[in-house]
């Protein structure tokens, strides 16, 4: 029997997540298409069964001019991957898992109130919410990245994860990383 592919092209059975904390929220499983109708909208926990790629996919509909969008998003995803694949010579999955690992931030603020004054306070960040900022992260940097310059989107998605995927510092989603960790740093 064939393995299922992601975008009938890449395997994800070789593909490994060094971050332990992120290893039960990153699915890998293999779905023949990557569009689950929300499915695991309204269940605890259902993100973490949702593969990534799709994921990432439903994270390129965020603005008004990709909302609805599915099918763009999907070849854009796509192409996106083409190109890592002929840049890096890896599989895009494992750039994009990589790229993920290194764009989550560890620690972020929240506020706490005493009486009227609001003092921000560092907190630990939870796995769930380290990959749902490092997703949002890379689709927002593309997006930036393809209004300013006269780049396609689906070439500044694939400069955005490999830039990523090597923790390069003036990557969107590194910077937005270390700027809310060097924040966090300062809070405590």
């Amino acid at each position: 029997m064939a393995s299922i592919l992601i975008f009938e092209k890449w395997e994800t059975a070789g593909i490994t997540v060094q971050d332990q904390g992120l290893v039960k929220y990153i699915s890998l499983k293999p779905t023949a298409t990557l569009h689950s109708g929300g499915r695991y909208a309204n269940k605890f926990m259902g993100k973490a069964t949702m593969n990534i790629v799709e994921r990432l996919i439903n994270n390129l509909m965020r603005t008004v001019r990709w909302t609805g969008k599915k099918q763009s998003a999907y070849r854009t995803v796509k192409e996106a991957f083409e190109e890592i694949e002929r840049r890096t010579k890896e599989n895009p999955v494992q750039v994009f898992v990589n790229a993920v690992q290194n764009s989550g931030p560890r620690e972020e603020i929240t506020r706490l109130k005493y009486g009227g004054i609001a003092v921000p306070k560092s907190v630990d960040t939870s796995s769930s919410r380290r990959l749902d900022l490092a997703i949002r992260n890379i689709s927002a940097g593309a997006r930036e990245t393809a209004k300013k310059s006269k780049k396609n989107m689906y070439v500044a998605l694939a400069d955005e994860i490999i830039a990523a995927a090597k923790n390069d510092p003036n990557c969107h989603s590194i910077k937005d990383k270390e700027d809310t960790e060097r924040q966090a740093a300062s809070a405590r």
